[in-house]
């Protein structure tokens, strides 16, 4: 049994009351996907810079898992061959 690891890295950046995260996965095979986040502060809001970057990055991880699970669609369908279609009586 052959143990694997694939890291996610989560950048994040401030700007006043917006983060932006990205989150960046490079597969073994070199694939790289990268999954982007956003969050704003209501102004109303008390600031606290920790929510922004949790959801920024909540954001950027669940883009990320979107887009594997499109690469992960292609890949099955390039090695599964094509579909038999069905009948319909």
């Amino acid at each position: 049994m052959e143990a694997k690891q694939w890291t996610v890295q989560v950048f994040l950046n401030e700007e006043g009351d917006d983060t932006t995260a990205e989150a960046a996965l490079t597969t073994r095979d070199g694939t790289r996907l990268v999954g982007k986040g956003r969050a704003r502060r209501n102004p109303s809001d008390p600031s606290v810079p920790e929510i922004g970057d949790e959801l920024a990055a909540s954001r950027a991880l669940a883009d990320l898992a979107e887009k594997l699970g499109v690469v992960t669609q292609r890949d099955i369908a390039e090695y599964s061959g094509p579909s038999v279609p069905t009948r319909s009586w």
